[in-house]
């Protein structure tokens, strides 16, 4: 297969399918060299067919722009819901937890029994105030400089307050994950506050609806084979699901 022609149209189904398409499979799939393929995936882009990231291309955009909470909240509520009761089926009583900031992890915040006895630190407001009601658990709200977009916490003091614990997991929410690039949000201030968490604690898990998958935001939080569990929904391609595994990273679909 070596017609133009042919090559886009056998790109375009993959992407369709696949919905994340890597350079060197294409090259080894059509028998054509990377510059080649790099050029097709242009004249894509060019025709608003694809996005261009590095490596490979997506169908979705995979720039994000930074929303506020309560916008943030009302999407994909439905499957954030799965994902948290998944999630809270891996807390044990009196285990030690950091829960940082954002939908799915509020989500999550709001599916933990409410009599379990638990230690939790978050930079979220609204965690904070959700396991308020909640009589046996301990709360250690970081403080520090306030993002309003995500109604939580940030900055140099935050991260100090961190230094002196050690906790069993963090639940992590984010902004987007790409395959190559790692895991990201749209603030560089809470990117680095998130990767203290990950330093801090025993056990890393990611709890993202599957439209996350392929996007980019600015600040990034670290690499995906730092991350040691993935929740998501059934969005999520089968060939993503294999790349994750193939990393060592346990993946739960709800």
């Amino acid at each position: 297969m070596s017609s133009l022609a042919e090559r886009h149209q056998y790109i375009i189904k993959k992407l369709q399918k696949e919905q994340y398409i890597n350079v060197i499979d294409l090259c080894n799939e059509l028998k054509v060299s990377s510059v080649t393929i790099r050029k097709d995936l242009k004249l894509l882009e060019d025709k608003n067919l694809l996005f261009k990231i590095h490596g490979g291309a997506t169908l979705s955009n995979p720039y994000i722009v930074d929303r506020s909470v309560n916008e943030k909240e009302k999407l994909q509520s439905n499957e954030k819901k799965s994902i948290g009761q998944a999630a809270a089926e891996l807390v044990m009583e009196n285990d030690s937890i950091i829960i940082a900031s954002g939908t799915s992890v509020l989500a999550f915040a709001r599916c933990l029994p409410i009599n379990m006895p638990l230690t939790v630190i978050t930079s979220a407001l609204d965690v904070a105030l959700e396991l308020a009601r909640h009589p046996n658990t301990e709360i250690m709200q970081l403080g520090g400089m306030l993002r309003k977009s995500s109604a939580s916490v940030m900055g140099a003091y935050s991260e100090g307050i961190l230094k002196d614990f050690f906790c069993n997991k963090l639940f992590l929410g984010v902004d987007g994950i790409d395959l190559e690039f790692g895991l990201t949000t749209t603030n560089m201030m809470e990117a680095q506050l998130n990767r203290q968490m990950i330093g801090v604690s025993q056990k890393t898990i990611l709890l993202t609806d599957s439209t996350k998958f392929g996007k980019r935001g600015f600040g990034k939080i670290c690499s995906i084979d730092e991350i040691d569990h993935i929740i998501t929904d059934s969005g999520i391609s089968e060939h993503t699901i294999k790349q994750l595994e193939g990393m060592g990273i346990e993946v739960t679909i709800v």
